[in-house]
């Protein structure tokens, strides 16, 4: 399904088209195709095992699809022949279209021996080449958006959950993404921190980036997202606006989803 934000003459930022991936016999996604246009937000939801981490890790290549294209803004990602030994074809436009892609895991991923400030400030300088100066005043005003700037000096260590977890956001925004993918980013906190991540993700949303994101949270997907994915089994079973997904489900799967409060 394309919404209606991508029916323009403008490409959506995304594109993935039928989208395969195995790990040995297991057939994990068996044919997703799915877009998201510029500023808008997608909630990829499900039971767990339905495929939606392993999709969100295909389209920055984490996870390589043994079949299907992979397209951001228009330029589709070169790969090898399909199967699974596929890989990207072309190692410089792979790190090119990486370094316009911030991703926020489920794990903090902060590396222990460095500062938070350093831990932001590490992709922009060793992957993108930017000067210091500069590279430093804007992962302190990213630090100051998601509201740890006293903590610029500080190592993972001395940080809450919530804290790591927003340092993480703050690295992945300080490389200027033109698309956020976020993995769970709450499922490893603990419920009162929680709201610190998800009010940080809204704000983000509001100020209309372009993101992808994997939840078990319903009504923060509800809540944030302009369109909703319901996946099962590695396929689509259901997608469309969130007051639609939610309000109104067609599929019966769904509805059996939403009505048990069920957990990815």
């Amino acid at each position: 399904m394309i919404s209606a934000a991508n029916s323009s003459a403008q490409p959506p930022l995304l594109q993935l088209e039928d989208i395969h991936k195995s790990f040995g016999t297991l057939e994990v996604l068996r044919g997703i195709s799915l877009t998201a246009g510029e500023g808008e937000v997608v909630a990829l939801i499900g039971s767990s095992g339905s495929g939606k981490s392993t999709l969100l890790r295909c389209i920055n290549l984490l996870e390589v699809p043994d079949r299907g294209r992979v397209v951001i803004g228009g330029e589709a990602v070169a790969m090898t022949s399909e199967g699974p030994h596929r890989r990207a074809a072309d190692e410089k436009q792979l790190r090119r279209i990486r370094s316009g892609i911030g991703m926020v895991f489920q794990s903090f991923n902060l590396w222990s021996h460095m500062s938070v400030l350093d831990n932001v400030m590490a992709a922009p300088l060793q992957v993108q080449g930017r000067e210091k100066a500069e590279v430093r005043e804007e992962a302190l005003a990213m630090l100051e958006k998601v509201g740890i700037a006293q903590k610029a000096d500080a190592f993972p260590a001395q940080l809450s959950g919530g804290q790591q977890q927003r340092a993480a956001i703050a690295r992945a925004l300080c490389i200027n993404p033109r698309l956020m993918l976020f993995d769970e980013p709450t499922s490893a906190l603990d419920p009162e921190l929680e709201g610190e991540v998800l009010r940080v993700i809204r704000l983000l949303a509001e100020e209309g980036r372009t993101m992808v994101l994997v939840t078990h949270d319903m009504e923060f997907a509800r809540s944030v997202a302009r369109r909703a994915v319901f996946l099962h089994e590695g396929l689509i079973e259901e997608e469309g606006p969130v007051r639609e997904v939610f309000g109104a489900p067609r599929s019966e799967r769904l509805q059996r989803f939403l009505a048990a409060g069920q957990h990815a």
